[in-house]
């Protein structure tokens, strides 16, 4: 599953986007140098995200929206479009 495949999984299940995530990680003093675990965490007790899921979203909590080229450009499931990912739904996405 690719980086932005997640991002929607996760949004048709919370009905929250990737940047609305990052806003409530803020609220929760999570950033750039919080580690995987506490944000895991948090977003399985209130959210019931697992593990990829929690680790797409603590990738942008984290490290911001742009992605390593490895997959970018690739066929197949785990490629995605883009190297900048984005953060503002589904419906919005200008690269579905």
């Amino acid at each position: 599953m690719s980086f932005q495949a997640y991002f929607d999984t996760i949004e048709t299940k919370t009905g929250l986007t990737p940047r609305q995530f990052i806003a409530l990680a803020e609220d929760r003093g999570f950033g750039p140098g919080t580690k995987a675990t506490p944000i895991l965490q948090w977003l399985k007790d209130d959210y019931d995200l697992g593990r990829g899921h929690g680790m797409a979203l603590v990738h942008v909590i984290t490290k911001g929206p742009r992605i390593g080229d490895t997959h970018v450009g690739r066929a197949g499931p785990h490629g995605d479009r883009s190297d900048e990912l984005w953060l503002d739904g589904a419906a919005s996405n200008p690269n579905p």
